[in-house]
């Protein structure tokens, strides 16, 4: 048999290194650090299959400049330590020219400086916390509204229809709980309304009767609750329970929008009211159609988290179509001069409170009613009138 010659096999193995050069460089990979496991996989699941929808379209349409657009999801199980991990794989092992996610807010304060250190951009979908764009960070975006805003529908609420003389306060001892009810308690002296009660509790209990006694003690006109998922459906159901009735049950978002709140909650969620960065009739361009194809899609229902997710996909491709290249100074460029509107809002990153690279947005107030949660206040935006006042005993029967 007769051999190759040495000059034709170099020449052979040349093309097949620049080839392989340049299928790599048709893939643009982005890190998206996202709670997959661990108590709150509800609302990473949520906001992966956003990601992963927008993606599909992002690409079908030429993806990147023709480059098609990769998404690293990474699991941050909900822990600010492998939060902090992932962000140093994506950044030091897979080379991506950005990150994306975040949702708890402790998780994403260590992404976001993990960013920062290493010099590479980073847009935030959920996590909340003022601080997470207050350190003058110039690496760190953040797309949603942060948590000193979450109430600000809720405020012309209570001042125009409720007019509450007292207040409690209940909060998950996180980055997210701690900064939002900080920020209620200011509104709170503010709108000249008693904090009859301000208290934190531990994520995951199973006995919350022991607070919620001090609250019925304390006889507030308004409870507002800042918390996940599992506490909030238990928050309510032993509320419930015990008989606590206040004019108005309020969530600060978070675990009462999703559906899961519903069933977990039975008929404990009946007329509870939270605060919502979004709602899929507002007329934002592509907002119902984007929930319609979600709901098609995945046969599940989604809400703000899921928008964040998906206006988070589009947010990251416009500024790569636009960067003058993939470093990571020209990402960062393009990102600052980020002027889209998206199914969640128009995004301008923008400096306020203290706040840095932060988008500005309203916000909105929900009702949980016959088992279906709709957009309340303000009434001009309104997929529904809302209940009030609240007949408990007869919600409850």
């Amino acid at each position: 048999m007769k051999r190759m010659p040495m000059a034709t096999l170099v020449f052979f193995f040349s093309i097949f290194l620049c080839s392989t050069c340049g299928w790599a460089q048709e893939t643009v990979k982005v890190g998206v650090i996202l709670p997959v496991t661990g108590e709150k996989a509800k609302f990473g699941e949520i906001e992966k299959k956003s990601f992963e929808m927008a993606l599909e379209e992002i690409n079908a349409a030429g993806g990147v400049n023709g480059k098609k657009l990769e998404f690293l999801f990474e699991d941050d199980t909900g822990r600010p330590d492998v939060a902090r991990s992932a962000a140093e794989k994506l950044i030091t092992k897979d080379k991506v020219v950005m990150l994306g996610g975040g949702y708890g807010s402790s998780e994403t304060f260590a992404i976001a400086g993990v960013a920062q250190q290493n010099g590479v951009p980073f847009l935030v979908s959920t996590g909340s916390d003022n601080k997470i764009t207050a350190q003058g960070w110039e690496y760190v975006f953040r797309l949603n509204q942060p948590a000193g805003d979450y109430f600000k529908g809720l405020e012309t609420f209570l001042t125009e229809v409720v007019k509450p003389q007292s207040v409690a306060i209940l909060y998950e001892n996180t980055n997210f709980g701690s900064s939002q009810s900080k920020e209620f308690q200011a509104a709170c002296e503010r709108m000249k309304i008693k904090v009859a009660m301000c208290e934190g509790y531990q994520s995951g209990g199973v006995d919350f009767k022991p607070l919620l006694v001090k609250v019925k003690q304390a006889n507030p006109d308004v409870i507002y609750m800042i918390s996940y998922l599992m506490d909030a459906s238990l928050l309510m159901r032993q509320s419930m329970e015990l008989r606590v009735t206040p004019k108005l049950f309020v969530g600060g978002g978070a675990g009462f929008t999703l559906p899961e709140f519903m069933q977990n909650a039975g008929k404990a969620s009946e007329m509870v009211f939270s605060a919502s960065l979004w709602y899929q009739t507002l007329t934002y361009p592509g907002a119902k159609e984007y929930y319609e194809k979600f709901v098609k899609k995945y046969n599940m229902d989604t809400e703000y988290h899921g928008a964040e997710g998906y206006a988070s996909a589009c947010v990251i491709a416009d500024a790569l179509k636009r960067a003058k290249g993939m470093s990571a100074d020209e990402v960062c460029k393009s990102l600052a001069a980020t002027d889209l509107m998206t199914v969640f809002g128009p995004v301008k990153f923008v400096s306020y409170n203290k706040m840095s690279n932060q988008n500005r947005l309203p916000t909105y107030l929900v009702q949980w009613i016959n088992g279906k949660l709709e957009l309340v206040w303000p009434g001009d935006a309104a997929s529904k009138s809302f209940v009030y006042p609240i007949d408990w005993a007869k919600v409850w029967k």
